[in-house]
């Protein structure tokens, strides 16, 4: 066999966990993976520490931006500059998500974040709002908030094209169910969230969305609806009113839905990130960063759409009202806190990219490491710090 590149150490992605591996890449695909033992040539010098270990590129279905970028700015090269960082960082797909902004600014923002799907930078856009509810908003400008109207959804998908891939939106709002079947019959992922809806409206909504995916009119691979961060932005379980998390939890135990967990330390507490772990499956779960702005940045002073937020020891909140106003960790900080709280390694690593790839519709292309994949590689030492960052078979982050 020849390649180009062999990388050898232990491989670990949702599919295998092997201790002494070795994945070759030639011209932007893998053309193996699995144990050195049976590699049909010579693998390279054994790690005999182990201090490598070799994962799929990560993917993240929810990020606002980085590096001083926010996706929401209209900005297509702030929008380049925060989607190669995350690259490097070892996020080798991302949707690019919006806050809730005007009707004028959310089709400036979709068009721009176009150009970068069209050039491969991002898997596509996340709308996250307008249609939310107002006491759930969280980091989003209250005054902005829209019940669902089919005349700007059209406008919406007119500007992104095939490149919006998702949309949260509030069960409980009129229309909510007429707003799935619009995004259901074009494949876009109705994602639950910013929600007061109840038990049955928030059960209902999902099993809608799902039902309408599976519909003979959607080709794009998506089959799941999501939820959109698990516990925050809706009320909290309660054992007199369920809400929407018992039904998102019981929708993605039947495999139904993905929930999206910030396991960052902030967002959850390290016993509610296992705790869903172990209630639902790694393979029913996605972990996000909800990242902003001062990713990969010093503490100070941002903007996430139209709210100025103070980001203190790492903890970015809304200056008017102290709401958490999204993450400031990359997605392998997540992992890495997500096995620190109790999750499994290869648990944490399949939750954070063959699930996010099946949501996407990509599992062919990312999220495992296996012949005749991209060649999206993210190379680790034994404590989850980065080494190196393949993408699409060449280094954005040179290996140590």
């Amino acid at each position: 066999m020849s390649a180009t590149l062999i990388l050898r150490g232990r491989i670990v992605t949702g599919s295998m966990d092997v201790p002494d591996g070795a994945v070759a890449v030639d011209g932007g695909v893998i053309t193996y993976a699995g144990p050195a033992s049976d590699f049909p040539g010579d693998p390279g010098p054994k790690d005999h520490e182990p201090a490598r270990i070799i994962l799929p590129g990560l993917v993240d279905l929810h990020c606002h931006g980085a590096l001083g970028a926010d996706f929401s700015e209209g900005s297509a090269e702030g929008a380049r500059s925060a989607a190669q960082y995350l690259h490097s960082r070892g996020t080798t797909t991302l949707l690019a998500s919006l806050v809730t902004g005007s009707a004028e600014h959310l089709v400036r923002n979709l068009k721009a974040l176009k150009t970068l799907a069209d050039d491969g930078l991002i898997a596509g856009s996340h709308l996250e709002g307008p249609f939310l509810a107002s006491g759930q908003c969280g980091a989003h400008d209250p005054t902005l908030l829209l019940e669902p109207d089919a005349g700007l959804v059209s406008d919406l998908f007119e500007a992104a094209g095939s490149s919006l891939v998702s949309m949260t939106l509030a069960a409980e709002l009129p229309g909510a169910t007429a707003l799935v079947d619009m995004l259901t019959a074009r494949g876009v992922i109705p994602s639950l969230g910013h929600t007061a809806a109840d038990h049955g409206t928030a059960a209902s909504l999902l099993e809608h969305a799902a039902g309408g995916l599976a519909g003979p009119g959607n080709s794009t691979g998506r089959i799941r609806p999501t939820v959109t961060h698990l516990f925050n932005a809706m009320p909290s379980l309660h054992h007199r009113a369920p809400g929407p998390v018992a039904a998102s939890l019981s929708a993605a135990h039947a495999g139904n839905a993905v929930v999206e967990l910030i396991a960052d330390g902030v967002h959850l507490a390290p016993e509610t990130v296992k705790m869903v772990f172990e209630l639902v499956g790694a393979e029913n779960i996605a972990l996000v960063t909800d990242s902003m702005a001062a990713t990969g940045l010093q503490d100070g002073q941002y903007r996430l759409g139209t709210l100025a937020v103070s980001v203190d020891q790492g903890v970015a909140r809304v200056d008017s009202t102290g709401a958490i106003a999204g993450g400031t960790a990359t997605l392998l900080d997540v992992v890495r806190s997500a096995v620190a709280a109790g999750v499994p390694l290869q648990g944490a690593v399949h939750a954070a990219t063959a699930v996010p790839a099946s949501v996407l519709g990509l599992s062919a292309q990312i999220g495992d490491l296996r012949a005749g994949m991209r060649a999206d590689v993210a190379v680790v030492d034994r404590d989850l710090n980065l080494a190196g960052v393949l993408r699409r078979g060449e280094w954005v982050t040179p290996l140590d």
